[in-house]
C-alpha cells in the first residue's frame, strides 16, 4: 500500500512539474532567443576585437625568419651511442 501511495505521489508531483514547465515555456520563448541573439553579438564583438590576431596581416615575422646563410655554419652533431631497436626486441623472438 505504501509503495502504491508513493508511485502516485511520484507521478503526481512529476506531472504537475512538467505541466509548469510546459505552461512557462511558452512565456520564456521569446527571452530565450533574445538571449541567444545577444550572446552571439558578444562572439561578434570579441571576434572583431581579435580580428588581426587571427588574420595575422598586421603582424610583421620578418623578424623571427632564420637566415639559411647561417645554418650553413652549424656543424652537425654526430649521436654518441647509435640506438638500435633490434637489438632491444632481439630476445622476445
Amino acid at each position: 500500500m505504501r509503495k502504491l501511495f508513493f508511485v502516485l505521489v511520484s507521478l503526481y508531483i512529476a506531472s504537475a512539474s512538467l505541466y509548469a514547465e510546459k505552461g512557462g515555456n511558452e512565456l520564456n520563448k521569446s527571452a530565450i532567443i533574445q538571449k541567444h541573439i545577444q550572446e552571439q553579438l558578444e562572439r561578434e564583438k570579441k571576434y572583431a576585437r581579435e580580428k588581426a590576431f587571427y588574420e595575422g596581416s598586421e603582424y610583421n615575422l620578418d623578424e623571427t625568419k632564420v637566415d639559411e646563410s647561417t645554418v650553413k655554419d652549424v656543424p652537425v652533431i654526430k649521436p654518441e651511442d647509435d640506438f638500435d631497436m633490434d637489438e632491444v626486441y632481439s630476445d622476445i623472438q
